[in-house]
């Protein structure tokens, strides 16, 4: 049977180790109250700390919900399969609107920053959501209807360019 220390190395090391667990000990049995008060301490600032950051969230939560009632309703986008919308890699796969009669460049990229890229989106609009884009548009109710984008839209999607332009000049 090996014992657990066999060579003089060690049994210094066993004997320092135990030197220096005693004076450890020594040093930390006559500041015993001394650390608990500063466990005690440092537990009350961490608290008052939750609390001020508890708070501070409360606060931000307030504001964000004040923001977001303030904040214009989206036009909702309809998509009638998976993976319809799309876009392709950096935003490609976008249609030209303003070949619709009644969209210019300015409005295109409106519409483009309001999520609305494709011939499908407005084809698929409900009349809810023409009503709501042409409020976010700032143009006059039933500018949509009356011009006929979606009917322009479906013609443009489905390739009938003689057709619309027949129709829509």
């Amino acid at each position: 049977m090996a014992l657990p220390f066999e060579t003089a190395t060690q049994f210094a090391a066993l004997g320092l180790t135990l030197v220096g667990g005693w004076f450890i000990g020594l040093a930390s049995r006559s500041g015993g109250a001394k650390w608990r008060e500063r466990y005690q301490d440092e537990e009350l600032e961490h608290a008052r700390y939750r609390d001020e950051a508890e708070e501070r969230i409360r606060a931000l939560q307030a504001e964000l919900a004040t923001i977001r009632r303030q904040a214009p309703v989206p036009a909702p986008v309809v998509e009638d399969a998976p993976g319809a919308g799309w876009r392709g890699w950096f935003g490609w796969g976008r249609d030209n609107l303003a070949r619709i009669k009644g969209i210019d460049e300015a409005r295109e990229k409106r519409l483009n920053e309001l999520g609305i890229k494709t011939y499908r989106e407005i084809e698929k609009m409900a009349p809810d959501d023409e009503a709501a884009l042409e409020q976010r548009l700032e143009v006059a109710p039933g500018t949509i209807a009356g011009q006929g984008w979606r009917e322009q839209a479906a013609l443009l999607r489905a390739g009938n360019e003689r057709e619309h332009a027949e129709k829509f000049g």
